[in-house]
C-alpha cells in the first residue's frame, strides 16, 4: 500500500511539473514542507551556495523529482510564485456556530456577480477540509503576494511566498481532488485590480507635519473619490475597493476620520452605479483591512 501511494504522489508530482508547476514535497499525510530549515542545513547539493527555502527548491526537474520522491510518500506542493500562479482559496466556516456563515466559494461568487462577471471557468481542486482551490495564471507584473481577507471573508490567495497542496495529495482530513480539467485561464481585470499592491502615491506624509498631512490626504481623497465616480462597468468595485484600501491608511493615521471617508468614497460609488449595500459592503471590508495593516506610518511608507 505504501508503495502504491508513493508512486502515485510521485505522478501527482510529475503531472504537476508537465504543467510547468514547481513542486517541492511535503510531509506525508501533512502540509508542511519536508524539507529541512536552515538550522540543520549542511550547505550540501541544491544548499552548496546557502541555505535555499522550499520556493527556492521548488522544481519542474523530472530527475529531482523521482530522486526525492524515492524516499516516502510525500505530499506535494506547488510554489505558487515560481509556478506564475496566483491561486484563491476557497475556505469553509470552521467551528461550533458556524453552519449559518457563507463560505469562501459563496462569498466569491457574490463579488463576481457584484462585478459583473461569472465566477471563472479554470483549473480547480477540492481541499481536505472541503473547500476548493482555484487556479490562475498571473501576469510577471507587478508581482502578486498572498492575501488573507483582501477578498472577503474566507478567501485568500497564494501567490509570491506562498504554496498549495496539489491534487492526488492525502492528509488526516481528506484528499485534494481536481475538479476539472488541466485548462488554467488568466486571471481576471477585474480580479488583479484588487489584488495589486495599494498605489503609493508619496511617502511625503509620514515625514510633515500635522497639517501638511491633513491636507495631503484631503488632496487624495478628492483624487480617489474621482476614480471611484468614473469608473466603468466591470471594473466599479474594484476601483472602490482599491480607493478604500488607499485611503485606510489616512484613517489609521489620524489624517481623516472614518466617516469623512466613507460617505465621500460611498456617493462616488454611487454616482458609478454600485447599489448602496454593494457599497457599504465593499467599504466596510476594504478600510478595515488597511487600516489594521497601516498602523504605523513607517510600516506603509
Amino acid at each position: 500500500m505504501t508503495h502504491d501511494l508513493r508512486l502515485a504522489l510521485l505522478r501527482a508530482a510529475l503531472d504537476a511539473a508537465e504543467r510547468g508547476w514547481h513542486v517541492f514535497p511535503l510531509r506525508p499525510g501533512a502540509k508542511r514542507p519536508a524539507l529541512h530549515g536552515r538550522a540543520t542545513c549542511t550547505r550540501t547539493g541544491p544548499c552548496a551556495g546557502g541555505h535555499l527555502k522550499w520556493e527556492q527548491r521548488a522544481t519542474t526537474n523530472a530527475d529531482r523529482i523521482r530522486a526525492a520522491w524515492s524516499r516516502a510518500p510525500f505530499n506535494v506542493g506547488i510554489a505558487t510564485g515560481p509556478s506564475g500562479l496566483l491561486v484563491i482559496d476557497l475556505d469553509v466556516p470552521k467551528g461550533k456556530g458556524s453552519s449559518d456563515a457563507p463560505c469562501g466559494a459563496a462569498t466569491f461568487g457574490a463579488l463576481c456577480e457584484r462585478a459583473g462577471h461569472a465566477v471563472p471557468d479554470t483549473y480547480r481542486t477540492r481541499t481536505a477540509s472541503g473547500g476548493e482551490h482555484l487556479y490562475f495564471t498571473a501576469p510577471p507584473s507587478p508581482r502578486l503576494t498572498n492575501t488573507a481577507g483582501t477578498i472577503g471573508e474566507l478567501v485568500d490567495t497564494r501567490a509570491w511566498g506562498g504554496y498549495v497542496v496539489a491534487a492526488g495529495s492525502r492528509t488526516t482530513t481528506g484528499d485534494y481532488e481536481a475538479l476539472c480539467g488541466p485548462e488554467t485561464t488568466s486571471v481576471p481585470s477585474w480580479l488583479h485590480s484588487i489584488l495589486q499592491p495599494a498605489h503609493k502615491t508619496s511617502q511625503a506624509p509620514s515625514m510633515a507635519v500635522a497639517g501638511q498631512s491633513s491636507r495631503y490626504a484631503d488632496v487624495a481623497l478628492a483624487s480617489e473619490t474621482r476614480n471611484v465616480a468614473s469608473a466603468q462597468l466591470g471594473s466599479r468595485e474594484a476601483a472602490l475597493f482599491r480607493a478604500a484600501r488607499a485611503m485606510g491608511r489616512f484613517v489609521a493615521w489620524g489624517d481623516l476620520p472614518r466617516h469623512v471617508v466613507e460617505q465621500a468614497l460611498q456617493e462616488a460609488g454611487e454616482t458609478a452605479g454600485l447599489t448602496v449595500s454593494e457599497c457599504r459592503s465593499t467599504l466596510r471590508s476594504a478600510l478595515n483591512w488597511s487600516i489594521t495593516h497601516n498602523q504605523n506610518r513607517r510600516d506603509a511608507a
